[in-house]
């Protein structure tokens, strides 16, 4: 097993850092145990690392550019792809993910060592540009760093960097479009090359029906759209899968996480972080606001409370109010609560509310309240035309969050988070769509829909769950005229209270 190469100079250094956390993500979606992820990771790493400095140090071409590469970062994931492979070459397939081994023994896996013309456009197109501006393109897009942080890092000027990404995207969408032309193709998708490139080049411009139909079942017209598409919020997920293959969407959700997790609770490219300022600074200045915020929805919840009184209350029972509703202003934890419907009288059994103020001093997540707690529920919610698939449970054994992460027309990506109460040997989550949406991929976990139920069940590697801990997938699903969000959340049978 190969030893991480030593880095030359300072610089290199720092980068390594960065390299081998994006190695290692990917290596460990690639993998069946922590084990074989860092043995894997070291192999490609070592590997690709040599062949950047052989790139570097290799001649220059008569026109003064050297031969064009990818970018570090990728090129140290596709040494993770090719490692890979040579591992199922060598009978060493067991220590990968089973439906890697079936993506390296498909059709799919031969693109991207064939004939050039035949390799994902993203992958051409990225290969097409400056090495700089790859760099910036692939940093700002896949890697989700804000673009403060990327300008430093690449000795750009913070204040013109914003602009000279778009000038970049726009390079890679006129990259992609020519090597779509260039590209050997039948007549008929031929003939839907120029109406392909007018009609992504308007944001507001609606793919004609034809043209639509033919996306659905052209995989090759298909990548091409997400690659010209600069709106939309698609091409992350274009670099992703076209220049790693495999996996590509559930890298692209990790990086995103872990940027988050980097660089506060927020998502990256946040304001506050854009402009240079300290991550503490930051996060005790959202600390501060949001104390403001909630102290100020508290005293409209008091006061509302104070105005729906019936005359003639006492002192006493007004005391009791006030503070059943307050909580310290001062508590980073607290969130701004949220107004659910009230339920039936006759669907909490009694002695629940001594339970719930039992319970109330015990910790909790920041950002996700306990469910059931009637101190953020204001008198006079209840109507008649709630949904009863909107109702949660009032002593529900999970929570859930749902988070839309891209959008697009036709399609979209999301994640679902869920938290358990309980210990679990295995899981399996359901919920139901309003709008007819259809899930084509999923990464962590497996699914199966019948009509507008979707289920998804654990992964082998991620069945086991610890009580109060998360546990998280991802997928990408079609959707048509709207989009709502899922409701009806149920693990193993069991109904989730829905958080976000």
């Amino acid at each position: 097993m190969p030893d991480l190469p030593t880095p030359q100079d300072a610089s290199e250094a720092a980068l390594f850092s960065e390299c081998w956390d994006a190695v290692l993500a990917y290596a460990d979606l690639c993998t069946s145990g922590s084990t074989a992820a860092a043995q894997l990771g070291r192999e490609a790493f070592a590997h690709g690392i040599r062949e950047a400095r052989a790139a570097d140090a290799g001649p220059v071409r008569a026109s003064g550019r050297r031969p064009a590469r990818l970018p570090r970062i990728p090129l140290l994931l596709t040494a993770v792809r090719t490692t890979a492979a040579a591992w199922e070459e060598a009978g060493e397939g067991h220590k990968l993910d089973p439906d890697l081994r079936l993506w390296l023994n498909s059709d799919k896996a031969a693109r991207y060592t064939g004939p050039p013309l035949q390799r994902p456009l993203a992958l051409r197109g990225l290969r097409d540009l400056q090495q700089a501006d790859a760099e910036l393109l692939w940093l700002a897009e896949v890697e989700a760093l804000p673009l403060s942080l990327v300008a430093r890092r690449l000795g750009l000027d913070p204040a013109t960097a914003d602009d000279e990404l778009q000038q970049v995207r726009t390079l890679f969408r006129d990259r992609c479009h020519r090597n779509h032309l260039d590209t050997p193709m039948d007549a008929r998708c031929r003939s839907y090359a120029r109406l392909l490139d007018a009609v992504t080049r308007a944001p507001a411009a609606d793919a004609p029906g034809d043209l639509s139909r033919h996306l659905a079942t052209c995989v090759q017209c298909a990548e091409a759209a997400a690659c010209l598409r600069l709106h939309g919020g698609g091409l992350p997920g274009a670099l992703a899968g076209g220049v790693i293959g495999w996996g590509g969407l559930a890298y692209l959700e990790r990086r995103r996480r872990a940027a988050e997790v980097r660089l506060g609770a927020g998502r990256p490219g946040r304001a506050e972080l854009a402009s240079g300022e300290p991550e503490d600074g930051a996060q005790k200045a959202r600390v501060a606001r949001n104390g403001l915020l909630v102290a100020a929805v508290l005293v409209s919840v008091l006061a509302l409370g104070v105005s729906m009184m019936p005359f003639g209350g006492g002192d006493d029972d007004l005391g009791a109010r006030g503070d059943a509703g307050r909580q310290p202003v001062a508590d980073p934890d607290l969130s701004v609560p949220s107004v659910p419907s009230l339920p039936p009288a006759t669907s909490k059994p009694a002695g629940k509310a001594t339970e719930h103020t039992e319970n109330r001093g015990k910790s909790q997540k920041p950002g996700k309240p306990e469910s059931g707690d009637s101190r953020t529920e204001p008198q006079g919610t209840s109507s008649p035309t709630d949904r009863p698939e909107d109702r949660e449970s009032e002593d529900p054994t999970c929570r859930v969050e749902y988070d839309l992460v891209n959008q697009w027309p036709d399609g979209f990506q999301a994640t679902v988070t869920v938290t358990t109460n309980e210990p679990l040997d295995s899981w399996r989550v359901s919920w139901s769509f309003r709008d007819g949406q259809q899930v084509g991929q999923m990464w962590d976990a497996s699914v199966s829909q019948n009509g507008s139920r979707v289920t998804a069940t654990a992964a082998d590697y991620n069945k086991s769950v610890q009580a109060g801990d998360d546990l998280a997938f991802g997928f990408l699903a079609s959707w048509r005229g709207k989009n709502s969000p899922p409701y009806d959340f149920e693990l193993n049978g069991e109904g989730c209270a829905k958080t976000g």
